[in-house]
C-alpha cells in the first residue's frame, strides 16, 4: 500500500497508514494506491480503485460527533437532499480507536464549486427547522474561548489582544436581532466543503460543523471566504442573487463577520506547531486585525 509520507489530521505518518488498513480490511475495500487528498483537519483518502473517499476523524475527535455526522448526512440523504452519499456498509467504522466514515466519490474538474452553486442547497438546508438529529447549537464565541484555552503557540501578548478583542465581540453579539429562523446550518460552507455531481450541480458535503442556530453564520460565511480567498465580488454577489439575501446589508453583519474570521484564525491557532507555515498563516492574520484590514487575502490552510 503506498500512502503520502506526511502526517495528516493529528496522525504520525506510520500511525495513519495503520489506521486506513484496518479501516479498509474492516470493511472489504482495497488500500493500493491511496491518495490523500486533505490532512489539516482529519485526514481524507481517495481509494481510486474502489471510487470512494475515506475520512479518517482527526485523532482527539468525540466518537459522538462522528455518529451524528453519519446520522445526518443518512437522514438528508433519505430526504433527496443535495449532499455527497454514504458508502453502503455500516458506518462509522472504529479502527485501532479512532472513527472513519466512507463516502461516495466523486471526480471533480480542476475548478473548485462555485459560490452561486453554493445557494440552492444552502437554501434548502435552511428551510429544515426540525430535524430528528439532535445537532448541537451554533455557539461561535465559545467555539473561539475553547481554541483560545488550547492555542498553545500564541504569545501572551497575542492571546490577550485576541481574548479583548472576543469580549468585545461577545457584548456586541448579544445586541444582535437576526432576520431569519433557526435552521440547520452547514457550519462551514465553502467552495471546498461542496462538489461537482457532473451535470452542473454540486451537493453538500462535510458535516463535522452542522449544527442548530442562525443560518447568518453560514451566509457570512460564503460572503468571508469569497473574500478573503481570492474569488472576488462578484463571485459572492452571484451567490447572494440566488439565495435571495445579501448579508452585508444587514446591520449585524459586521459582528457576525469579526465573530466567524475570528474563528477562522483561532481554530487554525490551535493546530498551529511551533515554526510552522500554519501559525506564519495565523500571526498574519492576527495583525491584519490590529490593522483594521478587511480585504486582505488569506492564505488556505
Amino acid at each position: 500500500m503506498t500512502i503520502t509520507p506526511v502526517a495528516a489530521g493529528g496522525f504520525a505518518a506510520a500511525h495513519l497508514a495503520a489506521v486506513l488498513d484496518q479501516v479498509c480490511r474492516a470493511t472489504g475495500l482495497r488500500p493500493e494506491g491511496a491518495v490523500l487528498l486533505r490532512g489539516h483537519t482529519n485526514a481524507v483518502y481517495h481509494l481510486p480503485g474502489e471510487h470512494v473517499v475515506v475520512k479518517i476523524a482527526r485523532r482527539g475527535t468525540p466518537a459522538e460527533s462522528v455518529r451524528r455526522t453519519v446520522a445526518l448526512a443518512t437522514w438528508l440523504g433519505a430526504q433527496g437532499f443535495p449532499t455527497v452519499g454514504l458508502h453502503p456498509v455500516r458506518q462509522p467504522v472504529e479502527a485501532d480507536g479512532h472513527l472513519a466514515t466512507i463516502w461516495t466519490h466523486l471526480p471533480q474538474p480542476g475548478h473548485p464549486v462555485a459560490a452561486e452553486q453554493l445557494a440552492g442547497p444552502l437554501k434548502a438546508l435552511h428551510r429544515l427547522t426540525d430535524p430528528p438529529v439532535p445537532l448541537p447549537p451554533v455557539d461561535t464565541v465559545a467555539a473561539v474561548r475553547r481554541s483560545l484555552a488550547a492555542a498553545a503557540t500564541l504569545t501572551t501578548q497575542e492571546l490577550d489582544y485576541l481574548h479583548r478583542h472576543l469580549q468585545q465581540l461577545e457584548a456586541d453579539l448579544a445586541r444582535t436581532t437576526y432576520l431569519l429562523r433557526p435552521a440547520v446550518t452547514q457550519g462551514d460552507p465553502q467552495h471546498r466543503n461542496a462538489l461537482h455531481t457532473g451535470d452542473g450541480r454540486a451537493v453538500l458535503c462535510d458535516w463535522d460543523t452542522a449544527g442548530f442556530g442562525q443560518p447568518e453564520w453560514d451566509l457570512t460565511t460564503v460572503e468571508i471566504h469569497c473574500r478573503r480567498f481570492g474569488y472576488g465580488r462578484a463571485h459572492y454577489e452571484a451567490f447572494a442573487e440566488q439565495y435571495g439575501m445579501d448579508i452585508t446589508t444587514w446591520d449585524g453583519y459586521p459582528v457576525l463577520t469579526a465573530l466567524r474570521e475570528l474563528r477562522m484564525i483561532t481554530t487554525n491557532a490551535k493546530r498551529a506547531a511551533l515554526g510552522s507555515a500554519t501559525l506564519h498563516e495565523v500571526r498574519r492574520r492576527i495583525n491584519q486585525l490590529t490593522d483594521g484590514d478587511s480585504e486582505q487575502r488569506w492564505n488556505i490552510l
